[in-house]
């Protein structure tokens, strides 16, 4: 027992495999050493023996813990996992251990927290009262840059016409807004579409949670900081933004849009950072000039004329029976109604996608 609480103690202090191994000489064999330094990786890094394993499995994007059951979505729909942590006791001590390990408090005074595991893992937790029902744990992996986007269409969530379009966005140096409901794949689209971008390019991404991971050599992340418990020290997207524009990038990308830095966003597209993404939860391309209105603070006109101005294209993502795929790429325009326009369309994953040739007349250089 001495030689795995040893383990343990290395891992937690950042010891790799080969430190492990000299504590724990005392154990009965390598099998049973290797499977002590993975289970104290799990416990210290992670987020607990049980829950980690579900993580750690290939092909799964969330895991949620409710009351102490435990659900997973590999790809196809949430569901249970068939295992559990006990109940809502069990459930409120790893949210409150997970919130420890992300730098974040979690407690009574503040029962709603988001924030990244060492691993890299997204945590978002509620406890109650605010949780009704009992304690709530979503958890993400990390995982978004394994695809390129041969692999996407290989996958079904783009046939061949809608990744040629896609390209020329990219490559035309288009301004894009990617949509879409949770869980359709806009983070994991914009990581494969990054991966196109030429290597000479220097790219800006910003995040409330560092997720992006694209195949590409000159990437810097900037992530967003919470405010202490004390009230301070918070750094917001909106602050990143424009800390991003003298940052001397060739594109700035935000992963994802929720509110004032909308307006950040928006003048930093203006001011000439042509290329750049970001992407926003609405249910339709024609829903994003409301989606823009109500998260910059500007009025309908105003928009127009800004939004009119700094972008290009929005992308739409749909997801049916745990298949992702792009359903249109739109076009926008307007000086005074902001207009999101479908000129590509895919009605079903089964479907070929329509427009295509409009579409890449749409967006050739001399109209961007």
């Amino acid at each position: 027992m001495s030689g795995l609480f040893e383990v343990r103690r290395r891992v937690a202090h950042g010891a790799g495999l080969e430190a492990a191994v000299a504590a724990g000489e005392s154990l009965a064999s390598a099998g049973a050493l290797l499977s002590a330094w993975e289970a104290a990786r799990r416990e210290v890094e992670g987020a607990g023996d049980v829950v980690q394993r579900l993580l750690d499995e290939r092909g799964v994007t969330d895991v949620v813990v409710h009351s102490g059951r435990v659900w997973v979505d590999r790809g196809a729909g949430v569901e249970d996992a068939g295992v559990a942590l006990g109940g809502e006791r069990e459930a409120r001590a790893l949210a409150v251990q997970l919130a420890a390990r992300a730098g974040v408090r979690l407690d009574d005074s503040r029962p709603i927290v988001d924030g990244v595991l060492p691993s890299g893992v997204r945590l978002h937790a509620v406890i109650p009262p605010v949780a009704a029902d009992g304690t709530s744990i979503s958890l993400r992996p990390l995982r978004p840059g394994d695809f390129g986007l041969a692999e996407l269409v290989r996958r079904g969530m783009c046939d061949e016409g809608a990744a040629e379009v896609l390209r020329a966005l990219v490559h035309e140096r288009a301004n894009v807004v990617i949509v879409g409901a949770t869980g359709t794949g806009k983070t994991t689209l914009l990581a494969a579409l990054l991966g196109l971008v030429g290597a000479h390019e220097r790219i800006v991404c910003i995040e409330e949670a560092a997720e992006l991971r694209p195949r590409h050599e000159h990437v810097v992340h900037l992530q967003q900081r919470a405010a202490n418990v004390q009230g301070r020290g918070e750094i917001s997207l909106a602050e990143l933004v424009r800390a991003a524009m003298r940052m001397r990038p060739d594109r700035i990308v935000l992963g994802e849009a929720r509110g004032a830095e909308v307006r950040q966003m928006l003048t930093a597209l203006n001011t000439g950072h042509s290329g750049s993404w970001f992407t926003l939860h609405a249910n339709s391309a024609e829903d994003v000039p409301a989606r823009l209105t109500a998260l910059s603070g500007l009025v309908a006109g105003e928009l127009a004329l800004q939004a009119g101005a700094a972008l290009d294209a929005v992308v739409l993502l749909r997801r049916e029976g745990g298949v992702r795929w792009v359903s249109q790429i739109a076009a926008v325009s307007g000086s005074e109604v902001l207009a999101c326009v479908p000129v590509a369309v895919r009605a079903g994953p089964d479907h070929p996608t329509a427009g295509v040739a409009e579409a890449l007349s749409q967006w050739q250089r001399s109209s961007l």
